[in-house]
């Protein structure tokens, strides 16, 4: 049975405590969180201790931590996790600094201790099985990628000026994205990006809409929409199409109900957010990572996985303020 830290008892934490707990090789024993009244409760939810990270990582009857803090700690704690031989789940991304994450993969990669990065989408069960007709060349090689990833709504303000933009904070997934259906990252990024949903967003130094075009060493295209408000609901919709054929995974509906009149047809909106669109996805990832250790086969996510995404960010990040294209060496 696997003991595990669960660092971060806000809103994504709560969703990993479920797992965690839920999960028939692993047990939650400690919550730590600078709220320390969130940690109590959440810890007596699941009947763990309720503790500090530096208490957790000190423990050695915990196997792994699960690392849900903000972003701005992620680096500091895998440094520290991997240094004290607890293997490591840690939310995107890795950090708000290409250049601090290069680091932690630097101090991370010496201590032999395996860490996986929480790029959930990879395990939605539509994506996934996009990715494996990919490999069964079921459209044969790949040429045009198309990522739609659209927000209900867009978060506050505050959350805004601390996110390290929408590049780095929303988009990421789609970076992963794209490297794991094309199976490479690309050689070139450009992205265009504005404030049209909320002039306060523009105000506080970033975007809410934006575009982004990658290009790989081979002429392949991958394209990334993003927008952080859709009013009908979560956007998810991947659509690739290759030499012999065409792959899409479309929305998760409310109902699968429609109602079909001589005024048309009429459907149900997307799932509202996140949590009810990836919830499946977030349990097959935790599980992914029960099993790679149980077995000890290496992590489907990778820290490095997590670093290449972040240096696409980086990247769309300086083109959307150059307005140039920006070369990617990884």
């Amino acid at each position: 049975m696997l003991k595990v830290g669960l660092l971060g008892a806000g809103r994504i934490g709560q969703v990993h405590a479920v797992n965690i707990a839920g999960h028939a090789g692993s047990t939650l024993a400690a919550v730590s969180d600078v709220y320390t009244e969130a940690a109590d409760k959440l810890a007596a939810q699941y009947g763990a201790v309720s503790t500090s990270s530096d208490a957790i990582l000190a423990d050695d009857s915990i196997d792994a931590v699960l690392i849900a803090t903000s972003t701005d700690t992620h680096s500091d704690l895998i440094e520290k996790a991997t240094a004290a031989g607890k293997a490591v789940l840690c939310e995107k991304p890795v950090d708000l600094s290409l250049e601090r994450a290069q680091a932690c993969l630097a101090k991370a990669t010496a201590t032999g201790v395996p860490v996986m990065i929480g790029f959930n989408r990879r395990f939605d069960p539509n994506f996934a099985a996009v990715r494996a007709a990919i490999e069964a060349g079921d459209i044969g090689k790949t040429e045009l990628l198309s990522v739609t990833s659209f927000d209900p709504a867009p978060p506050p303000v505050s959350y805004i000026k601390v996110s390290g933009g929408l590049f780095r904070d929303m988009m990421i997934h789609d970076f992963d994205m794209a490297n794991f259906l094309m199976g490479d990252a690309p050689v070139s990024v450009r992205a265009v990006g504005s404030s049209v949903v909320d002039p306060a967003i523009g105000e506080a130094g970033d975007v809410d809409t934006a575009v982004v075009t990658l290009t790989y060493a081979d002429g392949r295209i991958a394209v990334i929409k993003n927008s952080r408000r859709a009013v009908y609901g979560y956007d998810q919709r991947v659509e690739i199409l290759g030499a012999d054929g065409l792959l899409q995974a479309g929305n998760m509906l409310e109902n699968t109900v429609s109602k079909s009149t001589v005024s048309g047809v009429v459907s149900a909106k997307p799932e509202f957010f996140f949590l009810e669109r990836y919830m499946r996805a977030y349990a097959a990832e935790w599980d992914a990572f029960v099993q790679a250790l149980a077995g000890g086969t290496a992590f489907p996510v990778t820290l490095e996985d997590g670093i290449a995404a972040l240096a696409m960010a980086e990247a769309a990040t300086q083109s959307a303020k150059t307005g140039q294209a920006v070369t990617l060496s990884l």
